[in-house]
């Protein structure tokens, strides 16, 4: 590699995690390219030899943040009894602790918005599809029977449960809960929806 990629290379890295402590730090609208030019050394025009777009910068800390969540939730996954439903909880969980340690970031994941001619990356879409594999795992353990497509609806059915539990229960304005609490409530509502599929499958 020339030094002049080499440098490209590593003035690339330096922007997305100039990026990320700014969205860390003061979320989406913190994130503005003359000061993270300034921060690394560059010229304002010079962040955009560097990245496509803002759109792209904000993916690109977006694939990190959930490179981290994946490592936590393969942790949570591992740690514990491998009792199929269980391990569901631990993840709802850690799901959680990790929104609520990482704030600004795991916000960010859902307030960026493409145009709405401008499709997401293949490679953006496969990082967040890659996530399903923690629930869709132990949901194919608990219903061997079912179908691929019906394990993978009932995958993104739990997984919109416990974010919106945690949206919501993190948002500071409205009605925050502690903690401890919504853990607790998530694992209670994980629970539940494992329970009632398990006695429709048996009701079947």
């Amino acid at each position: 590699m020339s030094k002049t990629l080499e440098r490209r290379a590593m003035l690339r890295e330096q922007l997305i995690e100039a990026a990320e402590r700014a969205m860390s730090a003061r979320g989406l609208a913190g994130l503005k390219t003359r000061d993270l030019a300034q921060e690394i050394g560059v010229a304002n025009g010079a962040v955009y030899n560097l990245v496509a777009d803002v759109d792209e910068l904000v993916l690109m800390v977006g694939s990190r943040t959930l490179a981290q969540l994946d490592l936590a939730l393969s942790e949570a996954e591992a740690n514990g009894p491998p009792a199929p439903a269980e391990t569901l909880v631990r993840i709802a969980i850690a799901y959680c602790d990790f929104a609520a340690a990482n704030l600004e970031l795991w916000r960010a994941l859902f307030e960026h918005r493409m145009a709405p001619d401008k499709p997401l990356p293949d490679w953006a879409v496969s990082d967040q599809m890659h996530l399903f594999r923690h629930i869709h795992q132990p949901l194919a353990l608990l219903f061997p029977e079912r179908p691929v497509e019906e394990i993978s609806v009932t995958a993104r059915s739990l997984f919109s449960a416990v974010h919106g539990m945690v949206a919501l229960g993190l948002e500071q304005k409205l009605i925050a809960i502690p903690l401890g609490v919504l853990r607790r409530e998530i694992a209670t509502m994980v629970r539940a929806m494992v329970a009632g599929l398990q006695a429709q499958a048996g009701a079947a």
